[in-house]
């Protein structure tokens, strides 16, 4: 049987087979040349993008731009002596405008930024309209709007910029300094200012250390957006380092409150307290008042963003009798049993001097001179010293030397030249009169006598520091040489000790029971910035350590300008004395000493 029709059937199959595969293969020619443009197309951006076609890139980035955005350094923090921060950076954002994007709705944006940030609206709209200059109208594409922002309050007020539908407003990380306990220790702190650059204090003094590198993001944009394939490069900061201090943060809060409490009270102009670990030289509180938040600087006076303890200097008055007889007791000149009569004035040269107290002639020992801070007993005691002996003594506790514990601003004071003396210059001195100190140069020369005879460099930092003029300090970096005998401080201590003694010395507020105080009072006339002359307003100060027969801790205070008529030494800076003294013995857990006080004679 034949089957006429089956050759052309499959005939027919065999033509639709080669038209399936030839539709097939069309299909796969299409897609090949399909994929082979897109590869050709990621291949020509890969070629631009490695660099390996310049001429193009560069077109490519001057008609779409780039864009340079810093990446600030961490700033380093400052903290107290147990690692307490005093000064520390925290989070916070800079917001930045693309003045393509924002100029032609320069103006809502400029009223929801400046309500949101506190900022004046005509600064906000010159920044949101910026061009680089006549010859470019609309090719500027960042602008700082504000720095150092808080970050819920920048992310609030970019917020508010995207909720109304305008773009070209955005953030970046940008650290803000903080100062969390606000005006504790601020007046060595310092703080910075709006453009970020610190302007007084640790901050300035050791901005080298703490402030670190800025770093910087550059990257490709076109109509005011990231190219996400454009060139992007990234030098990262290198962060500030850490800057520890002695200072216990809980002792200068003290004693910043009960300094302000005495300076109140007694209707004066300033005051400062400077408390030191006695056998360190450590400074654990350095109070200031006025003194002023941190973190709200220019609310304040500029004079009050110092520190005056270590700027303003004065005359000492009967603080410096420490200093002169216990030189005296050293040299061999005279003991504290040394019978001095005492007349109720002394002619010297064309001067009379007076003791503070009214009084006929009377007969003190030394210990008497310094319990009842006679200064006619004092300049009768001195004359046993040349010129040169004293001042060279003075010299050595100190005076007219800063203690360059690393802040700017610090002054020496002044101890004249000794080619200047006369009589009359060595008796006003040996009383505390016609010689200049601040606050931490005085705590210190005191404090050597309470360190058995050696002077300690007082230090501020933990360690060692380079300050920015190349100054190397630090506890590491402690001096100390000898000043007096251990016998002539002891006894020099003993006498200190009648001074506070109830009945016989002029401090008796500033004993603590349980425990052996030393201490000396200090009242002077001040010298009138107008007239030049002695105005009638006073110092009062007082130097006291405890325990007074192994002395732990050393604390001064002073007190400018007090308007009070009661105010004194004794009455007005030794209770002030007392509660710190008092704070740091029960802070450091220090116990009596459980010996019988000093009982020297006063008179004979």
């Amino acid at each position: 049987m034949t089957q006429p029709h089956r050759p052309a059937a499959r005939n027919r199959a065999r033509s639709g087979q080669r038209t399936l595969r030839g539709s097939s293969e069309s299909r796969l020619r299409v897609g090949m040349i399909a994929i082979a443009i897109v590869l050709s197309f990621f291949g020509a951006r890969l070629f631009q993008l490695q660099g390996l076609d310049p001429k193009a890139y560069a077109a490519k980035a001057d008609a779409e731009g780039l864009v340079s955005v810093p990446l600030p350094a961490t700033r380093g923090t400052i903290t107290d002596r147990n690692g307490v921060p005093l000064a520390q950076t925290v989070s916070g954002m800079m917001i930045i405008a693309d003045p393509h994007v924002t100029r032609p709705h320069a103006e809502p944006i400029a009223r929801i930024l400046a309500n949101k940030l506190g900022l004046d609206y005509f600064d906000v709209l010159a920044t949101l309209r910026k061009s680089n200059g006549p010859k470019a109208t609309s090719d500027l594409q960042f602008a700082y709007v504000a720095r150092r922002v808080p970050s819920g309050i920048a992310t609030a007020a970019v917020d508010a910029v995207d909720k109304a539908g305008y773009l070209g407003v955005t953030t970046a990380n940008d650290p803000l300094r903080d100062y969390p306990g606000h005006d504790i220790a601020a007046n060595l702190l310092g703080f910075m200012g709006s453009d970020g650059n610190p302007l007084s204090g640790l901050e300035l003094s050791f901005n080298n250390l703490l402030a670190g590198k800025d770093g910087k993001e550059t990257y490709e944009v076109g109509d005011g957006n990231r190219i996400p394939l454009g060139e992007n490069t990234e030098v990262k900061p290198v962060n500030g380092k850490s800057l520890k201090l002695t200072i216990d943060r809980d002792v200068q809060w003290y004693a910043q409150r009960v300094l302000r409490t005495a300076v109140q009270g007694a209707g004066g102009q300033s005051g400062a307290a400077v408390a030191i670990d006695t056998k360190t030289g450590e400074i654990l509180a350095l109070a200031d008042y006025p003194t002023f938040d941190a973190n709200n600087a220019s609310a304040s006076p500029e004079a009050d963003r110092g520190s005056r303890a270590l700027s303003n200097v004065y005359e000492p008055g009967s603080v410096e009798k420490v200093l002169t007889t216990s030189s005296l007791i050293d040299a061999g000149k005279v003991t504290p049993r040394t019978k001095i009569k005492v007349p109720h004035q002394l002619p010297v040269l064309d001067a009379v001097i007076h003791d503070y107290f009214q009084h006929n002639f009377i007969r003190l020992t030394l210990a008497g001179v310094i319990a009842k801070s006679s200064n006619i007993g004092t300049v009768l005691a001195t004359r046993a010293f040349s010129h040169q002996q004293l001042w060279s003594y003075l010299d050595k506790f100190g005076l007219g030397h800063k203690t360059d514990i690393g802040i700017t601003g610090e002054t020496k004071g002044l101890l004249p030249p000794v080619a200047s003396w006369s009589e009359l210059t060595q008796a006003t001195i040996a009383f505390g009169q016609g010689v200049s100190v601040n606050a931490l140069q005085m705590a210190a020369a005191v404090n050597t006598v309470a360190n058995g005879g050696e002077y300690i460099s007082p230090s501020l930092i933990q360690g060692k520091a380079t300050t920015a003029d190349g100054s190397v300090v630090g506890t590491d970096e402690t001096t100390r040489h000898r000043v007096v005998s251990p016998a002539a401080a002891s006894a020099e201590s003993r006498m200190m000790e009648m001074v506070v003694t109830q009945g016989a010395g002029t401090a008796p507020g500033a004993a603590i029971p349980g425990y052996r105080v030393a201490g000396k009072t200090g009242t002077a006339q001040e010298v009138g910035a107008t007239c030049g002359c002695y105005d009638g307003s006073l110092a009062v100060s007082f130097a006291g350590f405890a325990p007074a027969d192994a002395p732990r801790f050393t604390v001064y205070v002073v007190i400018q300008h007090p308007k009070s008529s009661a105010a004194s030494g004794g009455g007005t800076a030794g209770p002030v004395v007392r509660k710190i003294l008092s704070y740091l013995l029960q802070k450091y857990a220090v116990p009596p000493t459980d010996t019988p006080p000093a009982r020297l004679p006063v008179l004979w």
